[in-house]
């Protein structure tokens, strides 16, 4: 995880993309100058979220900006998208309607001028990101001398807890127009919700081992105080509205092969499984059972009371199974045009952009398993890349997969050297220099 947080930075050296497209953004925060990114990171999404949730308690949507799914939707899935400058996507929050849980009460509805600080504060980042065309070197959102803590705790109140917030007619106008700007610079706008919910990963863990999902800035600092070594924790933006099925969140292992790192060359495996979450997933709550899809996590957790019957028992589909689904619910597109383009350009870019760091040895191959999770347009997130995932099977889907991968790895790497034109299985080379 820490790697592949830093590798992502170089790639728009060495290739013409946009991590922040496929790559939830990403901090370590052992190192110091990284730390106070985030937390500036942190402030600026809460500003973010808060005008989302002003609109939305005002019963406003972004006008003229809803289209559907560009490769459909199902019925009662998602209906409708915004869509900002570029195509970017901005959900009104009562399409997903998660609050946290109440803690302290709604009390009396905050004053308006909330919103106005939200709405300096969101102006002046879109005016750096515009500097940050011209010169890198955009002000920080520390020059608005905003009390952070005092914003924060009546943002906590607004989107944790329900307090009321009521803009004026103007600010409702401005947050409309200021959001749908940002949606066309800001990739994650839509996926990263309103309620500012980020995950905190140790840096060189597996299997989902001391991971946590957490929503205060504060707690975050807490956490990783004991052990602030660079390195010792990564924290990365939640995807707060992913893809569900029945209510359920799920993820894709999908592998691909490195055959040579000079020149590179990547093999993309056409079969991949979804692991699923126990629990239906819900923001009222941030527990493993709902968030966390590894199966050495799920296994633990208990199967929800009501779980969806058609949700299976060991928690795992392929992704044939994931096709038809999607076929069901008037998504059928989806996968092939969408959800597979989209991870493929993502294991490349990753690749692409840790390639100079890799010692090339001629004759050798590494087998990987990237994690993915989807928004609800299906595009694909890139969550982690493992080195050696697992190959014992943990159900009757594995079983077969686990097998098949193994399988067609060797008729790549061993089969080919003497026959170019041997068949490779559900190998697909994606990449050769």
């Amino acid at each position: 995880q820490e790697g592949l947080c830093l590798n992502l930075r170089n790639l728009p050296w060495v290739d013409q993309a946009d991590p922040d497209t496929f790559f939830p953004r990403c901090y370590r925060l052992g190192a110091v100058d990284e730390q106070q990114a985030f937390i500036e990171d942190f402030h600026l999404t809460a500003a973010r979220s808060l005008l989302k949730v002003a609109l939305e308690l005002a019963g406003d949507v972004l006008t003229g900006m809803e289209q559907p799914l560009k490769s459909g939707k199902g019925p009662g899935e998602h209906a409708e998208l915004g869509l900002g400058e570029g195509g970017q996507r901005w959900v009104p929050r009562s399409h997903v309607p998660h609050p946290m849980p109440s803690t302290a009460g709604p009390g009396p509805p905050l004053p308006p001028q909330l919103v106005e600080e939200a709405l300096q504060v969101c102006e002046q980042h879109l005016g750096s990101l515009g500097h940050q065309d011209i010169d890198g070197d955009p002000p920080s959102p520390r020059m608005m001398g905003t009390d952070w803590d005092r914003f924060l705790r009546d943002y906590y109140r607004v989107a944790h807890e329900g307090a009321g917030l009521v803009p004026s007619r103007a600010q409702q106008e401005r947050c409309r127009v200021l959001l749908q700007r940002l949606a066309g610079r800001l990739p994650q706008l839509g996926m990263e919700g309103d309620r500012s919910v980020w995950i905190l990963k140790p840096g060189a863990k597996s299997r989902g081992r001391g991971i946590v999902c957490v929503a205060q800035l504060e707690e975050v600092l807490r956490l990783v105080a004991p052990s602030v070594r660079a390195g010792e924790w990564v924290v990365q933006k939640y995807v707060e509205r992913p893809l569900l099925i029945f209510g359920t969140k799920f993820d894709v292992r999908q592998w691909f092969l490195v055959t040579d790192w000079n020149p590179l060359t990547v093999w993309f495996y056409r079969k991949s499984y979804l692991r699923f979450c126990s629990q239906p997933f819900s923001l009222h709550h941030l527990d493993p059972a709902r968030h966390l899809c590894n199966v050495s996590i799920q296994k633990q957790c208990g199967p929800a009371r009501g779980r969806h019957p058609q949700l299976p028992p060991d928690q795992t589909w392929s992704c044939r199974q994931l096709q038809a689904y999607l076929a069901q619910v008037g998504r059928a597109g989806a996968w092939h045009q969408v959800m597979v383009p989209g991870m493929k350009a993502a294991v490349v870019g990753a690749l692409r952009s840790a390639q100079d760091l890799v010692r090339s040895r001629k004759g050798s191959f590494e087998l990987y398993g990237a994690d993915f999770v989807f928004g609800e347009d299906c595009q694909p997130w890139l969550l982690e890349i493992n080195a050696s995932p697992t190959m014992a099977p943990s159900s009757a889907v594995t079983g077969q997969l686990c097998a098949s991968v193994q399988r067609d790895t060797l008729r790549v790497v061993i089969d080919r050297r003497d026959n170019p034109t041997c068949p490779t299985g559900a190998f697909e080379l994606i990449y050769k220099e």
